[in-house]
């Protein structure tokens, strides 16, 4: 086990190292920190060119983890993700090719353009850590995370995730457009060359495990755990929404919670740190009502920070 000020030391220079190739996106980065110490998957939905595919790479570097993309489309298989039993002739038997799945950080890149039959190949290996096939299961390797990305615009030819498959990652996220001085930071950057070249790790994957085994000891008192438990309670009971969060995701809820404080270099957890994780663990996971597949994410994004403001957090007394 790590203490807190460690955990802080080590995302840090993570972060430190993102920064050097990604402009502008500490949060985002923190909240991905977050869903890989909480041994977590991400969903990021943004527009084509905001940055998702170099973000992937630049955390795997920084992390001396694999890193690995998949180009979703209609006639991916499931054997293209896992991989495949073939028949070696000269050898006269079966011989297993793995699939891109055995990696560190996966890459599923417009993960709606495949059919269900394949987006469906991704469940037991992000729930349960494991790939079985014709009754063989493998274990992959540690660390292991999916960032899978979607366009929140296109929908013709694409396969909407189904409300089950959402609920499996434990943080939905977006990149947004970066600001002027970003994007003048973002050209003086990139015109020399590509500075992804350049990154090396400052993180180790023993790092990173040791830190998600240390993430259960940061501290939640029963107040908070309360607070928790009276947002979930909300979502289910509000108005505006028509299915509410599940106890999968108050489960999440609290994880996230540790792991954000555990960034921020505590060991016990603040009503803050609850707030911060709160919309990104919780948007992806209900539905509202009346909402359509256009505005859909940005209403239920919306709809979580309402309830946020409107539950009481608990104070010192």
């Amino acid at each position: 086990m790590i203490s807190a000020v460690q955990i802080q030391e080590i995302s840090k220079s993570i972060k430190n190292n993102v920064a050097k190739v990604i402009v502008g996106k500490e949060e985002v980065v923190n909240q991905i920190l977050v869903a890989l110490y909480c041994r977590g998957h991400v969903l990021l939905e943004d527009l084509p060119g905001t940055g998702k595919t170099m973000l992937a790479k630049t955390i795997s570097r920084s992390i001396d983890c694999d890193c690995k993309r998949i180009q979703f489309t209609p006639d991916l298989l499931p054997s293209d993700v896992t991989g495949i039993n073939f028949y070696n002739q000269k050898e006269e038997e079966f011989i297993f090719k793995p699939g891109p799945i055995f990696t560190n950080i996966i890459l599923a890149d417009e993960i709606n353009r495949a059919t269900p039959r394949t987006q469906s190949s991704l469940l037991e290996c992000m729930e349960e850590r494991q790939v079985t096939i014709d009754g063989v299961t493998r274990k992959l390797d540690e660390p292991f995370l999916v960032l899978a990305t979607q366009n929140p615009l296109e929908t013709q030819g694409t396969f909407p995730l189904p409300e089950a498959q959402l609920d499996r990652f434990f943080m939905k996220l977006a990149m947004g457009y970066p600001d002027k001085q970003e994007e003048e930071t973002i050209l003086n950057r990139f015109i020399a060359g590509n500075p992804l070249e350049e990154v090396s790790p400052v993180a180790s994957k023993k790092d990173i495990m040791e830190v998600q085994e240390s993430i259960p000891q940061i501290k939640v008192s029963s107040a908070v755990m309360e607070y928790i438990v009276n947002l979930i309670y909300a979502t289910r009971h509000s108005q505006d929404i028509r299915l509410g969060a599940s106890p999968r995701a108050s489960i999440a809820l609290t994880k996230a919670s540790q792991a954000y404080a555990a960034i921020n270099g505590r060991d016990y957890v603040l009503p803050d740190d609850v707030k911060a994780v709160c919309a990104n663990v919780l948007a992806h996971r209900i539905i509202c009502r009346g909402n359509t597949i256009q505005r859909s994410a940005q209403q239920s994004y919306d709809t979580i920070q309402a309830i946020v403001e409107q539950v009481p957090a608990p104070t010192e007394k």
